[in-house]
Formats: C-alpha cells, sequence, structure tokens
C-alpha cells in the first residue's frame, strides 16, 4: 500500500509503487483524493488492469503510427486503411491525448460524419478508431475503449443496391457494345462469376477450353495505380475449378485468336500486354459500355445533328447537354451520370442466375468461392424473384401441364 505526504503549498501527493515495482506519484487537491487514489491502484494491480497515471497523455497520433506499423495485411488491405486513415480519421484525433477522448466525443463525430459520408466509410472510420483505441488498452495507456458502443448509422437499402442483369441482357444488350478487346474479360465475369483480379489475373495455364472449365489460382492486385500478380486468390476457398458455359468458351476462344497470350501475361492484357488497371478500365470501358447498352443515362441522336446526352447527378437532379459527337456525348454521361450496374454486379449475377435455375446452395458456393454457405445464402438466395419456380413447387402433382413446364427446370 502507498502513502500520502503534504506538499509545501498545501496539497497532497500519493506515493505508490506500479507493477514493475518502480515508485510513482501523484498529486491531489484533497487527501481524500488521494486517498482514493492509491485504493484504486491497488484494486487494478490486484486484477491486471492498472494504467499508469500518465500515460493516457500519449497522443492519438504518435499511438496510430505505432499500431499502424504493426499491421501484416495484404496490401490492398494495407493501402484502404492508410487511406481512411489519413482521410478521415487523424484530421479529426490525431492531435487528441488518447486519455481526453470520450464516448460522447465519438459519437458526436460519427453521427456528424454519417451527414456528409456513405455508411460504409463511417463504418470504416469508426472500426479504425476503435480498433486504435482498443490497442491503448492493450498497451496499458488507458484503462477502457471509448468508442465501445458507439452507434453507426444503419445500412439502408437504396435504388442501386442488388443491381443485376440477366444472361438475356448481357449477351444481347451488353456484350455487342463491348470493345472487341475488351469483351473476353466482362463475358468471363459474368460467364464464371470471377471478381476484377481473379478475371484480371487470369493466365493461359489456368484455362482448360477443351474440358470447359478454368482454375482460379492467382489474381491481380492494384495498390496506387500499380497492379502485380499474388500467387494466391482471396482466401483458401478462392482457389477452385470453375465449369465455363459453351457460349463464355467461344468468346474465350476468339479473343485468344485475335491477342494471344504468352504464358507469363494476362489472358486478358492491356495494348502493351501487361495487366488491367481497374480504375482505368471502369472509366475508359466499363461505364462507357453501359451508356452504349442504354444503361446508364440517356443517349440519343438530335434532329438537327450531334447527340443529346442526359444523365442524372448525385442528387436526383437530371441534366441535358447536346454534344457534336457520339464518343463526347458517351464519355460525359460516363463521367456524371450517378449509379450505375457496377462490373462486380456481373459476379452477383452469375450467383443469382445459378440459385433461380435451382443449383444447389453448396455448389453455388463452391465455385464463387466462399469459405461459409451463409455468405452465399445470405447474398444471394434472397436477389432471386423467379415466381414460376414457387408456383411449380406448389402445383398439383396430377396436372400434367405443371409436369410438362417444371420437366425442363428438373433436368437443369
Amino acid at each position: 500500500m502507498g502513502f500520502i505526504d503534504k506538499t509545501p503549498e498545501g496539497r497532497y501527493r500519493a506515493y505508490f509503487r506500479d507493477p514493475s515495482g518502480k515508485q510513482r506519484s501523484k498529486t491531489f487537491r484533497t487527501k481524500k483524493d488521494a486517498n482514493a487514489f492509491l485504493a484504486e491502484v491497488e484494486t487494478a494491480k490486484a486484477r491486471g488492469s492498472y494504467v499508469p497515471p500518465h500515460a493516457g497523455r500519449t497522443l492519438f497520433d504518435d499511438h496510430a503510427a505505432r499500431w499502424m506499423a504493426s499491421w501484416n495485411t495484404e496490401a490492398t488491405t494495407t493501402a484502404r486503411d492508410r487511406s481512411v486513415m489519413r482521410t478521415h480519421v487523424l484530421p479529426q484525433w490525431g492531435t487528441w491525448q488518447l486519455g481526453k477522448i470520450d464516448h460522447l466525443a465519438v459519437q458526436t463525430w460519427v453521427t456528424k460524419l454519417g451527414r456528409t459520408r456513405s455508411r460504409a466509410t463511417v463504418a470504416e472510420c469508426y472500426r479504425l478508431t476503435s480498433a486504435v483505441l482498443r490497442s491503448a488498452v492493450r498497451n496499458r495507456l488507458i484503462p477502457f475503449n471509448p468508442a465501445t458502443d458507439v452507434r453507426v448509422p444503419r445500412r439502408r437499402r437504396e435504388d442501386k443496391h442488388d443491381q443485376l442483369i440477366s444472361r438475356l441482357e448481357l449477351q444481347r444488350s451488353l456484350l455487342p457494345v463491348v470493345p472487341a478487346r475488351h469483351r473476353g474479360i466482362v463475358a468471363t465475369a459474368a460467364g464464371a462469376g470471377l471478381r476484377w483480379g481473379e478475371a484480371a489475373g487470369l493466365r493461359a495455364d489456368a484455362l482448360d477450353l477443351d474440358g470447359h472449365e478454368l482454375q482460379v489460382v492467382r489474381t491481380i492486385v492494384e495498390v496506387s495505380g500499380h497492379t502485380s500478380f499474388k500467387s494466391f486468390p482471396k482466401s483458401a476457398a478462392g482457389r477452385r475449378t470453375v465449369p465455363l458455359p459453351s457460349w463464355l468458351v467461344g468468346i474465350i476462344r476468339e479473343h485468344l485468336e485475335h491477342w494471344p497470350a504468352s504464358t507469363d501475361a494476362p489472358v486478358f492484357a492491356n495494348e502493351v500486354g501487361g495487366p488491367l488497371r481497374r480504375t482505368l478500365f471502369r472509366a475508359r470501358v466499363w461505364r462507357p459500355s453501359l451508356v452504349r447498352a442504354g444503361y446508364l443515362g440517356t443517349l440519343c441522336a438530335d434532329p438537327d445533328g450531334g447527340y443529346r446526352a442526359v444523365w442524372t447527378d448525385r442528387n436526383g437532379s437530371v441534366h441535358t447537354e447536346r454534344f457534336r459527337t457520339e464518343a463526347a456525348a458517351v464519355s460525359h454521361i460516363a463521367r456524371h451520370q450517378a449509379g450505375g450496374l457496377r462490373f462486380h454486379d456481373l459476379r452477383h449475377s452469375y450467383a443469382t442466375w445459378l440459385v433461380d435455375q435451382g443449383v444447389p446452395p453448396n455448389m453455388v458456393q463452391r465455385v464463387m468461392g466462399h469459405e461459409r454457405s451463409s455468405t452465399t445464402l445470405d447474398l444471394y438466395t434472397r436477389r432471386t424473384n423467379n415466381a414460376d419456380r414457387i408456383r411449380r413447387a406448389l402445383s398439383d402433382e396430377d396436372d400434367p401441364d405443371d409436369e410438362e413446364t417444371a420437366r425442363p427446370s428438373a433436368s437443369r
């Protein structure tokens, strides 16, 4: 147990020993406060929750830097988290002492951030802030995490969510307007359910077109505009064999005839044979193709010549402008139209097609590369809206018409 000594100034200094045996002290205005502090110290030492009195003076920025230096995450995850820390978290908390941050301050910040940022951004900001504070607790800098039980804005379903494309729309509307050089990667993402990195990282050694299948064994990683091959997919379950439909095999064969790939180069490469960059592909190929297919904004020929572009911004306001060339109108809509089908939605559409056709969830899980079947069930079974399958499931077995309509579905 420590002891208390009165200072010449009339205050009370509490002397105690920390868990390492080093003597420390802290000054209080009253003897009662000093006694209470000593009792708390002894209790904390007994429970193993002792925190040095002045440890909370450490700046958030300083501890965050040490914490980030200990990361051993994937390069893409590290780049994303550093960006969020640099853009949102450190400008808010960097100069704060860890011990001065309280629950109300964190909740107020999260609520304010939710008025101007997306729910996903707010959730990431909160996750990283809480992680730094949790690390401070573990390193005995603060006694508890003030970010615990902070409420993050609830996720709301918007009209841009769950965007799907049917197989007929893909084959008849979208693929014909995609530039020939890039038609293969769009078709592969939709016809094999590949993630962007898996499709962009596909090499010839992973293709077996005669056997109508491909293997996912590597992926492409893009960080700060630089791409590199990663010799393993997103997860252990991501390493998989995917069967290919005949229409997709034909598109890939045609692509390889026009743009043969060397053994160490991606099948779907850029003009110089290197990996495609996702950001450039989205701006120069993907979104302009959506405009031409009629899935993004509105493009029409002007009777007086030229082309008229119509688009809707993020605030829901509709804009119209006339352009001399079709390419200029398409480019403008692609840049300014809010929302739109994402490249990753091709993967969602693929899974939904399988579920709608009655493919068992465990098989969908395997070809999608999900580690847990719950992921497959939660993400895709709720997307399906095939009323005909429900009617057939509930129809009378003796009804020959219903049996006739059900027979093709069963054969699939």
